[in-house]
């Protein structure tokens, strides 16, 4: 029987790096199933060089290209694969690792490698926005904003991300926000607006607790700003998957969802700033990527 392809696309930004970029082919070496799988590791040298790693990799019929990084390098690895036959396999190690967590990807590499031999496989929903894919989480306000000033921080992980938003929550005005939600229009005022695909930002905070990446529909959150006093018992409602439960998140379950304005945005797209032009228009494809799951 012919062996299935696979492909590991590191990026040794968020990947592994060095010593540890080798003990990484080597665990690989060591725990894939060989009779089963022929396998490449290719490690991207640029911006954007997963994505054409993977657009390569479905023009050549690969089974499965793995994304060995953080929730940027997922999108970008599976940005070329959505509506392919190439399934998605992750292996997380990056800051945030969003994605991951909603699919319950073991963070252990012998473990996320186990899972690439039994291939199970979910057809995952995918959001464009304004044609450009994401899986998890694309968000407009404050989130944007934490997640520009994320990216140029010279410092990752959870701490630098809790520090921005401390520093930026208390002089930031909530904005009006014109939305078009299945062809209901109305206006909202919010700190933040999250187009969930998946429940979580990363880290284990979740801000759509009832979001499935299968279930046809994006979680449309709807965040107020919080008044400092409140902080303390609503901060760890997200950490208990209740924070939808409280008075400053309404949630509402939709296709397609369109946000007027004529100006440009910071996007937050997979934990990624990218700056759009209004008119925002957000569209879920339902089953459209295949990923291998637990």
């Amino acid at each position: 029987m012919e062996k299935k392809r696979v492909l590991f696309i590191v990026n040794p930004a968020s990947g592994p790096q060095n010593d540890a970029a080798n003990e990484f082919a080597a665990q690989v070496s060591a725990n894939i199933d060989s009779t089963v799988f022929d396998y490449e590791i290719k490690v991207t040298e640029y911006a954007l060089h997963s994505t054409e790693l993977s657009k390569k990799a479905v023009e050549e019929n690969l089974d499965i290209v793995v994304a060995v990084g953080g929730d940027g390098t997922v999108n970008e690895v599976a940005s070329s694969l959505i509506g392919s036959h190439t399934a998605l396999g992750i292996i997380p190690a990056g800051s945030g690792n969003g994605l991951a967590h909603h699919l319950k990807i073991p963070f252990n590499v012998p473990e996320a490698i186990a899972l690439i031999n039994k291939s199970r496989i979910l057809l995952m929903d995918t959001v464009n926005v304004n044609d450009v894919p994401f899986l998890s989480i694309a968000g407009i306000g404050f989130d944007a904003l934490v997640a520009d000033k994320f990216a140029g921080n010279s410092t990752r992980g959870l701490m630098s991300y809790i520090n921005i938003v401390s520093s930026e929550y208390y002089s930031y005005k909530p904005l009006d926000y014109e939305l078009t939600i299945d062809g209901n229009k109305d206006t909202y005022k919010a700190l933040f607006i999250s187009f969930a695909n998946s429940d979580q930002f990363g880290y284990n905070t979740t801000i759509a607790p009832n979001a499935r990446v299968d279930d046809g529909f994006m979680d449309v959150c709807i965040v107020s700003k919080i008044p400092l006093y409140s902080i303390p018992f609503v901060a760890p409602m997200v950490l208990v998957r209740q924070v939808h439960r409280t008075p400053f998140v309404d949630i509402i379950k939709a296709k397609e969802v369109v946000v007027h304005t004529e100006e440009e945005l910071i996007v937050n797209i997979d934990g990624e700033p990218v700056t759009m032009k209004g008119p925002l228009r957000f569209n879920l494809i339902p089953h459209s990527l295949k990923v291998v799951i637990l």
